[in-house]
């Protein structure tokens, strides 16, 4: 089955070596046992004839094996398809995103056709031939992954783990989880508490190490916004409104870089019902499923260790602050963000503080006017164009991350005051998109000049050209360092 990535006797040597490089990428069922592993689980190795290589969990689950209770496979970080793909490839990969951030217990492959505007038998063809697997195979391993982390690193009682893990009913979940795992959820409780019984309900996402967490709080510090945000002593807190399941959740949370290897996630009591739809947001977020070695050699001499590009958790937000960053410097920028916190957003009771309120939604700034954005101290032009941009909201292919990243540029440059340069930067965090370089970035621009004359616009995105398929990476190494 693991066929994508290394040869089998290859998978077995990176197994042999515990090497994080193929963390999430190569997992190793074990016929003697029936349990399937992580390569960097440190239980005794198996015999070469015992083993079975996946390129996914769902590939090894679909083949009846069940997750280790040790190296946890729903902790590894994931693969990303960042290299370039057909056109089938390319949907099937959509697809799967799609279905990793479905909320819809009742979800069915027809929706997903539809959502992709192709045939159900078609969509069924791709994805078993990119995946190894059916669409339906797919999301159960998610659903029932996410199950047991909640089980194991959480207080939820069951039943609100199996509703926020995506099952419509806790009999459909039992009869899922003991069909898949040969064990009750609350017999898995059981054995995690007498292990180490949580004190509260606290997530772990893996991530490839190593992570330049310095450099990521670095970044984020200065533009953590008045009331939303507050960044220091190795921790991150925020407050947040989500969607999941046609309901919103509003409340906070608060990640940390404690243990090596691993982010500690901490939420509001609002938000574990949404946690299913969080998880998604919040890897992107901090880029917990980069692979720090292949970007290290794109970026070449001078690079830092674990560079990650920080994303965000709500894209609307991410534009918002984009269009205010226009022309002015990062702290004037902060400052008018948290003005705009301030007068639109919602106070958040029970939070921690600095996180007191929760940044504006799109449709109280499509109906604000101009004046009374403008009396905040942003200039009457961006006011104009934060208003286009929350009225144009609901339809845009940013919003909803659909298309390509060409096509949803050219959307954005349509509302008056969004530009190519704030386009790429939208994209560049707001999608994760790994291979965006901001055209006409002046600080840019000088970096690759160097000692000598400025380089024209074409040269200029011809000398970037040497960092693909990580320009977005390059865009935050050469800001560092100009």
């Amino acid at each position: 089955m693991f066929t994508d990535l290394l040869p089998p006797d290859a998978a077995y040597a990176a197994l042999q070596a515990h090497d994080a490089r193929f963390d999430g990428r190569l997992y190793v069922g074990v016929t003697s046992t029936g349990i399937y592993c992580r390569p960097v689980c440190r239980v005794r190795l198996p015999r070469r004839e015992n083993c079975r290589f996946f390129s996914t969990a769902a590939q090894a689950e679909a083949a009846a094996f069940r997750p280790c209770m040790k190296c946890r496979p729903e902790l590894a970080p994931r693969a990303l398809p960042w290299t370039t793909m057909d056109a089938s490839r390319t949907l099937a990969h959509q697809a799967a995103a799609w279905l990793d951030a479905c909320d819809d217990a009742d979800a069915s492959v027809e929706d997903l056709a539809r959502h992709l505007g192709i045939t159900s038998r078609h969509l069924r063809r791709i994805f078993q031939a990119e995946h190894g697997v059916s669409p339906l195979q797919y999301l159960q391993t998610r659903r029932l992954l996410l199950a047991k982390a909640l089980l194991t690193d959480s207080t939820l009682p069951v039943q609100d783990v199996a509703f926020a893990a995506g099952f419509a009913s806790l009999r459909r979940f039992n009869a899922a989880f003991v069909e898949h795992y040969r064990l009750q959820p609350t017999a898995l409780r059981k054995a995690g508490r007498e292990a180490a019984a949580p004190a509260v309900s606290r997530l772990r996402l893996a991530y490839r190490a190593p992570y330049d967490v310095a450099g990521v709080l670095a970044f984020l510090a200065p533009r953590a916004v008045a009331g939303v945000e507050v960044v220091g002593d190795g921790r991150v807190a925020r407050s947040l409104a989500i969607s999941h399941a046609g309901q919103r959740h509003a409340g906070w949370l608060q990640v940390d870089f404690a243990k090596a290897g691993e982010v500690g996630v901490e939420l509001s009591p609002s938000l574990w019902p949404a946690v299913g739809s969080l998880l998604p947001l919040l890897r992107r977020w901090l880029d917990l499923d980069a692979e720090p070695d292949a970007i290290s050699v794109a970026l070449g001499e001078g690079s830092v260790p674990g560079q990650r590009l920080p994303g965000c958790v709500d894209r609307f937000e991410l534009a918002v602050r984009a269009v205010l960053g226009q022309q002015v410097t990062v702290a004037a920028a902060r400052t008018l963000a948290g003005r705009f916190v301030e007068r639109f957003g919602d106070p958040l009771p029970e939070a921690p503080a600095g996180c007191t309120r929760l940044f504006p939604a799109p449709e109280r700034i499509a109906a604000a006017s101009r004046d009374d954005i403008a009396s905040l101290g942003i200039i009457g032009r961006r006011a104009d164009s934060l208003i286009a941009l929350a009225q144009s909201w609901p339809t845009l292919a940013f919003a909803r991350r659909e298309g390509s990243p060409e096509s949803a540029a050219a959307e954005l440059t349509q509302i008056p005051g969004i530009g190519p340069w704030t386009a790429g930067y939208m994209l560049m965090r707001g999608w994760s998109w790994p291979d965006v370089f901001p055209p006409g970035d002046v600080v840019l621009r000088k970096a690759l000049s160097g000692t000598g004359p400025l380089l024209s616009p074409k040269a200029y995105l011809a000398a970037a050209e040497r960092y693909r398929p990580y320009r977005s990476y390059a865009v935050l190494h050469l800001w560092r360092h100009a």
